[in-house]
């Protein structure tokens, strides 16, 4: 084992990997902190404007000088390699990356469980769910270019591009031009406790920010209401369902 305080040039092959591994970590840590501080210097909609301006440039650099260190080639600003693939090879790869987003949210809640209990937990996983709806929203509507104030039509579409999309069976009911109700009718969640059986996880307090800062976000005119979220009982063919309405 080599001294880590030393050059790191003296360091293993098997090293090296490590800390590139590590460097990686680092850039998704401080990206993460620049964003939060503006957002908290200059508030949420500025940040979300700084963030697209961030992003575009730092993906195109970073790409670039990693396809010249790596060898893959590009193409339309992305890795030829993603965009060679076949449509099941895609497929497998979004859920893949949508599975990845969900356990590291798990990962983090049990962090903060397991060391300093559950209260501590939920207080801290539904204050990240209060940043992460409006981000997310956001990132939705540039990706589907769908405007400042899409409607119920455009939260429709969005609801079906979140990353729980990818890994959850969802569906919304039409109620008439002013409202519909979205369920959740399987949870991977909540089934994987369902399985265990254990009782469902009382995510109630989550998704009451997750939902109506979402949809907020996609339009303020819409508004959201919870028809049943655990701890709240429910049938069978849901886990939870909301309203909105505009």
């Amino acid at each position: 084992m080599t001294d880590k305080y030393g050059d790191h040039l003296s360091l293993t092959k098997e090293e090296k990997a490590s800390f590139v591994v590590d460097m990686f970590t680092r850039i998704v840590v401080h990206y993460g902190l620049w964003f939060t501080e503006v957002r908290h210097q200059m508030g949420m909609e500025k940040a979300l404007e700084v963030l697209d301006k961030a992003t575009k440039n730092s993906v195109g650099i970073g790409m670039k000088r990693l396809s010249g260190e790596l060898g893959f080639e590009m193409e339309k600003g992305l890795p030829k390699a993603l965009l060679d693939l076949d449509e099941n090879a895609m497929e497998g790869l979004m859920k893949a990356v949508a599975k990845n987003w969900l356990v590291n949210d798990g990962v983090w809640f049990q962090a903060v469980e397991f060391e300093h209990g559950m209260n501590d937990a939920k207080r801290c996983n539904d204050s990240c769910w209060a940043q992460f709806s409006p981000y997310e929203a956001h990132a939705v509507k540039k990706f589907l270019n769908l405007g400042e104030t899409p409607g119920l039509d455009g939260l429709k579409k969005a609801l079906n591009f979140r990353m729980y999309s990818l890994i959850n069976t969802q569906s919304i009911i039409d109620e008439g031009p002013e409202s519909f109700v979205f369920q959740m009718n399987e949870c991977r969640v909540q089934r994987a406790r369902v399985i265990k059986k254990l009782d469902d996880y009382p995510c109630k307090s989550a998704g009451l920010v997750e939902y109506a800062y979402f949809a907020s976000t996609m339009d303020p005119r819409i508004k959201t209401e919870c028809i049943g979220c655990p701890p709240d009982d429910h049938p069978d063919d849901w886990f939870c369902a909301w309203r909105f309405s505009i």
